[in-house]
């Protein structure tokens, strides 16, 4: 019950975007990487497998799920939401695990947004709504010493 109260908490504050500023993470500016993130559908009402879905109910995934991205170097991500009739949404966690981003993917839509991580490190991701099989990290390298 606990856990479901929580990603009801969470759902809820899901309904703005917010944008977050602090020592881990920095949002805009311009991007020198991008990567396209999708979101799949695993297994669906209206495309099965119905032993899938009987055990399982519905599933969907962000393809990629883990992502690698360099430090201090701003990085487009770009979602793609290629269901026609379901909502999803994403919410960014910092390395203590606070959230520091959440929006809407609203279907068949590509928002995009810039982000630059200041620290090495993994900062897990997920979709609310999914929980929990739509769901990944950024997986952030230190920058390369100079000699």
């Amino acid at each position: 019950m606990r856990k479901l109260l929580l990603l009801l908490g969470l759902a809820a504050a899901c309904a703005q975007p917010r944008e977050y500023s602090g020592p881990d993470i920095t949002m805009g500016g311009k991007a020198r990487d991008r990567v396209i993130v999708m979101t799949e559908a695993l297994v669906t009402k209206e495309g099965g497998p119905k032993e899938a879905l009987a055990a399982f109910g519905e599933a969907y995934a962000f393809d990629p799920a883990t992502i690698a991205v360099r430090q201090e170097r701003p990085t487009e991500i770009v979602f793609w939401n290629l269901q026609a009739d379901d909502d999803h949404d994403f919410m960014l966690l910092d390395s203590h695990g606070e959230v520091v981003f959440r929006t809407k993917l609203l279907p068949l839509q590509k928002p995009s947004f810039v982000f630059t991580f200041h620290r090495p490190g993994l900062y897990r991701f997920y979709c609310t709504m999914h929980q929990p099989e739509m769901s990944g990290a950024f997986v952030v390298t230190p920058q390369p010493q100079r000699r």
